[in-house]
């Protein structure tokens, strides 16, 4: 292929069209046929019992390259999260560009690369998609868009509304990596850190927990409004108060510093590899020995507690031995986060 940006021809339909879907994207993905559908089948969709899981998302992250990954790496691992949350077994994907004249062809190439690995990590295919062109500033670069199906095995369910007093809230590791990172990448403030993305695809996490907690109650990725939010669909979902400790919430140095340079809460900030679980408290220490065996969950620890208090309420227990009550997120503190 010898252009090196896209213009408006690759979204015409003809020569060009086909030229940049073969050798961007369909060499790389390799869908087993190129036809207008996937067809799919799996040995576990025979399993009596079994349910599909469906899910969809865009990504309009900025910048689309950042440290820690980029948006093809977030479109995927987004998307088989949205799934594993659920107790399904991601199988399939699709994905969607929306691309910008004038992108460099060098830059999709990385983003489907990308795309590809943590595809082939996570043990899904990307089997169909699409393509089409925009003109200079009708949007940024790239925007992706994924669909995801996967299997829910038979007797599994995952759902906000089972978590019970006394239950226990994990984590399964650092919070607020992502948003930190996003905002450090920017470079609109000036802010000088290491930090990565905590970008993860997190099915093979969650089938660990489910074999070792399998009266895991529920499951949430916690991405725009982090763990605050999360907490607080869970908590109003259910009619429960959920309690966190400070104290125990697994925060890097350098988040708690970019969060009080800039006046933030790290509980709302954006994570792309951080799971929020609710298990039995008779199963809590096995689900935390079990993410502790996988790299995505080596800081995996407790953080709070399921009591029976003003339903819908989230409180924090501060350092200092106070509480606050941890409500939604309201407004955005970042935007094009994910």
């Amino acid at each position: 292929m010898r252009d090196q940006f896209v213009t408006l021809a690759h979204g015409g339909g003809g020569k060009a069209m086909r030229e940049l879907i073969e050798e961007v994207f369909t060499s790389v993905f390799e869908p087993d046929l190129m036809e207008d559908q996937a067809r799919l089948m799996d040995d576990a969709l025979q399993e009596q019992g079994a349910r599909l899981a469906f899910t969809t998302d865009s990504f309009v992250v900025d910048p689309v390259e950042f440290p820690g990954g980029d948006i093809g790496k977030i479109a995927v691992c987004g998307t088989v999260n949205d799934l594993a949350v659920g107790g399904a077994r991601p199988l399939w994907l699709s994905a969607a560009f929306i691309i910008e004249e004038g992108t460099e062809i060098a830059l999709l190439r990385r983003i489907v690369a990308s795309m590809k690995a943590e595809a082939d990590k996570a043990g899904v295919r990307i089997v169909t998609g699409d393509t089409k062109v925009v003109g200079r500033g009708s949007a940024d670069k790239v925007f992706i868009t994924t669909a995801g199906v996967g299997v829910i095995p038979a007797g599994r369910k995952l759902e906000a509304g089972l978590t019970q007093a006394g239950d226990v809230i994990l984590v399964n590791g650092y919070l607020g990596d992502h948003g930190a990172a996003i905002m450090a990448a920017r470079g609109d403030m000036a802010l000088s850190t290491d930090l990565v993305s905590d970008c993860a695809g997190l099915g093979h996490l969650m089938e660990a927990v489910l074999a070792a907690a399998p009266d895991t109650r529920a499951a949430r990725d916690a991405t725009r409004g982090g763990v605050a939010s999360v907490l607080n669909e869970i908590a109003d979902t259910a009619g429960v108060s959920i309690e966190v400790e400070e104290t125990d919430l697994p925060l890097r140095a350098e988040v708690r510093g970019v969060c009080e340079i800039l006046g933030l809460d790290p509980l709302y900030l954006a994570n792309e590899g951080t799971l929020v679980l609710v298990v039995p408290a008779d199963q809590a220490d096995a689900a935390i020995a079990a993410m502790k065996t996988l790299p995505e969950g080596a800081n995996a620890k407790k953080i709070g507690t399921v009591g029976t208090g003003q339903a819908g309420r989230v409180t924090m227990r501060t350092l200092f031995g106070g509480a606050r009550i941890v409500d939604m997120l309201v407004g955005e503190q970042l935007p094009r986060i994910c």
